[in-house]
């Protein structure tokens, strides 16, 4: 059964400019965090896997659509979607709300990567059986 990862994070001071305004490479490293979140919540923690495993999902393709601007205080709400599971990739989908209001939206693809080699891996069996597991249809 498709599933849609949710949570939230609190714009801080730090992740906008002296406007107000939320910062666009602060959005990146809010992503990044609501990432690792998603893979821990899934059982495979970046620091088990990093660490121990030795195997990363570094990003490879990003792209970011910015609709309405957030402001310092506020709370935002992301959702990601598993939209395909390849044999060394992952494309996930974002959409980024404050209170019902679509602020943004992102695709990222993800690859599994071997840290020693530095090169792309297929995904482990038990790991590509999870995110199959979270799969939306397309």
């Amino acid at each position: 059964m498709p599933q849609t990862f949710t949570t939230t994070r609190e714009l801080r001071f730090g992740d906008c400019d002296i406007s107000g305004t939320a910062y666009f490479p602060s959005y990146l490293d809010l992503l990044n965090g609501v990432n690792e979140e998603f893979w821990t919540h899934i059982g495979y923690p970046w620091h088990e896997m990093i660490w121990k495993e030795r195997w990363g999902t570094p990003t490879v393709h990003l792209t970011c659509d910015f609709s309405v601007p957030s402001l310092f205080g506020q709370t935002l709400t992301f959702e990601l979607q598993v939209v395909k599971v390849g044999r060394s990739s992952l494309t996930v989908k974002h959409e980024i709300s404050c209170e019902g209001e679509k602020r943004w939206t992102s695709t990222q693809v993800l690859a599994a990567s071997d840290l020693d080699k530095h090169t792309s891996m297929p995904w482990p069996d038990k790991v590509r059986e999870t995110l199959e597991t979270w799969l939306v249809a397309d």
